[in-house]
This record gives structure tokens, sequence and C-alpha cells, in this order.
């Protein structure tokens, strides 16, 4: 969780509190979008340079050297005048940041497969996300609280930084993975490294993994568009605040918990429909109930409580999948990946909205979800039952 947590200050710090500090500096909001959209450019993309940590230097090096670099871009940020000529450095500034970032997940992630037993890798899983989650509300929540209290913005930059590199120590309670793909030379090694994706693939948990990634289950889309549709249900903007954000993190952060431990106690596969059934019948609770303030307070913390079951259940299940070799790699293949439902169901989520209102955007969000879960069993049984029959002699 510590390891992870400067992973999502780093986009809580930018999206939030630079975004808010640059809307308050007079600079217009078509301005700022870029500086918060490039944050999510790296993300996608990551997978590229993930064979790095897999291949080059120690884990725990790639870490420190990240984790410095992550340190390093808050504070520019922070020291950067809130001003129009500034923003075409501060965009460069966060897109190397936010890439540079992308390797505190990728070493953590390949810790945390190389040095957790397979029985517990549920529960690490939903550390893992809470640290994620737990970070965003540092970053964000924490630094714009900073930088409205203190006398000068690179203050707030400089403790949120401070807080980043303390998260370093968590190295010393995890062990330095050792690797299974390194070779004599280089070109060896990344022979070594395709095929061990390879291997993967050709899976039977492999393939659903990557299955998974595709489908409109557990993806928290609506989440994104909270704020914009809580006129619908006449929440004030206190209410989406504290609901959506410090609350929405909190509840998300103890789903990940909570789905953690059950995908500990129970198939993994099986916890991952089911949370995304969950968080489906959320949606068709809070489609058939009341437009109300009380009905979109308890049903949008329900949905954040369902949203952290489903990313713990994502992680647990990638994380069994992978097993260990070039973890860093595997894991970030799938994580890139799995961003395209997020995306793809944000904008059906506003068609569906501006087409049929609130009622018609989290019916189709369930019946999506629905559908995803069919395709999975199906493709599941099918697997199953073209699994080879071992004859043995008496």
């Amino acid at each position: 969780m510590f390891l992870l947590m400067p992973f999502g200050v780093m986009s809580g710090y930018v999206t939030v509190t630079i975004g808010y500090l640059l809307t308050q500096a007079g600079i217009p909001l078509e301005k700022v979008a870029p500086i918060v959209a490039i944050t999510l450019l790296p993300n996608i993309f990551k997978f590229a340079w993930a064979p790095l940590v897999d291949t080059t230097l120690t884990v725990k090096k790639w870490y420190v050297i990240a984790n410095i670099g992550t340190a390093l871009g808050i504070f520019l940020t922070g020291i950067l005048p809130l001003k129009v000529e500034s923003l075409t450095l501060m965009a460069v500034i966060v897109f190397l940041l936010s890439l540079v970032n992308t390797i505190v997940a990728m070493s953590t992630e390949s810790l945390l497969a190389h040095d957790t037993p397979d029985h517990l890798k549920g529960r690490a899983a939903g550390w893992l996300n809470a640290g994620n989650l737990g970070g965003l509300g540092l970053g964000g929540g924490a630094g714009l609280w900073l930088a409205q209290h203190l006398s000068e913005p690179w203050m707030a930059g400089g403790i949120i930084a401070l807080a980043c590199l303390l998260c370093t120590f968590g190295l010393l309670f995890l062990s330095e993975p050792t690797s299974f793909i390194k070779d004599k030379t280089y070109i060896k090694t990344i022979g070594n490294l395709n095929r061990d994706i390879w291997t993967l693939i050709k899976s039977r948990m492999g393939f659903l993994a990557l299955f998974l990634c595709f489908l409109p289950l557990g993806t928290g889309a609506a989440s994104n568009l909270w704020s914009s549709v809580s006129n619908d249900w006449n929440a004030s903007a206190d209410t989406v605040a504290t609901v959506v954000g410090v609350g929405g993190g909190i509840l998300s952060a103890i789903g990940c918990l909570i789905g953690g431990w059950i995908c500990d106690k129970m198939d993994r596969k099986k916890a991952y429909i089911l949370f995304g059934m969950v968080q489906a019948l959320c949606t068709v609770g809070m489609a058939f109930s009341p437009q109300t303030e009380l009905t979109f307070i308890i049903w949008t913390s329900l949905y954040a409580l369902s949203s952290g079951l489903a990313y713990a259940g994502f992680s647990a299940f990638v994380l069994e999948a992978i097993g260990k070799g070039a973890a860093a790699t595997k894991y970030n293949v799938f994580a890139s990946l799995s961003n395209a439902p997020i995306y793809y169901m944000i904008y059906i989520d506003q068609w569906a909205h501006g087409k049929w209102g609130a009622f018609g955007m989290l019916s189709i969000e369930s019946i999506m979800a629905l559908l995803g879960a069919i395709f999975f069993v199906t493709i599941f049984v099918s697997l199953n039952k073209m699994r080879p029959v071992v004859v043995t002699n008496r």
C-alpha cells in the first residue's frame, strides 16, 4: 500500500490540486484541461517500457529512481508560476512526471508478484489498490488543503513530495525478486521475456485475464460522471465534493480491502464476476429509486464500495494469472488494456444520459455489465469443456 501510494499521489496532486490552483489563478478551463489529461497518456502505453524493470537494474533500484523522479516532478510543478506563460513547461514536466511515475507502479507490482504467496495475493491486491486510491486522496485532498492554508503554493508541493519519498521505506519489508529471465546478453534476456509473455497469453488463465480486460464489467465508469449528472438528483456542490470526493475515496479503499480478502476465500474469477454484478445492482437500484439528494448519497456510496471490490478482484485475478517471471511487463499489459472498457463505458454512459437521462445511463451500464458477465461465463465454460481428459491406467 505504501509503496504504491506515490502513484496515486501524483495523479491526485496534478488533477485536483494543480488543476484547481490554475483555474483559481484565472486560467481558462480549456487551457487547464490538457494539463490534467496528459497525466493519463503514459498509463495507456506503459506496457512499452515495462520490460526495463524486468530486464535491467534491480526492481528496488528502479523503484528508488522512479520515486525520486516523482517527488522531484511534484515539487517542480509546485514552484512554477501559475501563469499562462508557464503552461507549456508545466505540460512537459507533468508528462515526464507521469511517465516516470508509472515505474513506481511497475516495480511495486513486480515486488508483490514475487514476494507474496499465492494464497495471499487477493489481500495483497486489495492493499495495492487501497494504496492507489489512498494516494489519490492524499495528493488531491491533502494537497489542495495545504495549498489553500500555507503562505506559498510551493510548500504544498514540497510536503507532498516528501510524503512520496517516505514511502520508499516500504522497500525494507520486501525481498528483491530473483530474476528468471535475465541472461548473459540483453538480446537473450529479451527473448526470454517474450517467451514468458507468450506462454502466459497461450495459457488458459492468461487468455481469460486478457478477455476480461475488454469487458464492461466492474469498470466504475459512472463515478467519472457523478459530478456532471448530480443535478438530476438535486445534489448540492458540497454533497458532491464530500460524498463523491473524500467519501468515495474512503469507501473505495474499504471495498478494495474487503474484495481482496474475499478473493483469497473463493475462486478469483467467480469473485470478480460477483463484484461486477454487485456494481450492476447498484446502478439498477439507483435507476429505480426516487431522484433525491439522499438516494444520490446512498447509491453513489455503495457504487464506490463496489468499485473497490471490482478493482481488487481484477488485480487478484491478474496476479494469479501472471505468476512470476517478467511480472512487471505482464501485469502492465493487462493494466494498460483494462483502461479500454473504462473509457468506452464513459462515452456510452454520456450518450445514454443525453438520450434517456439518468435512468437510461444507469440502465445501460447495468445491461452492459450483465452482458459482460454472460460473455465471460460463456468463454470460461467453453474452455473447461475443451480441457483435455487425462486417462490413467491402474
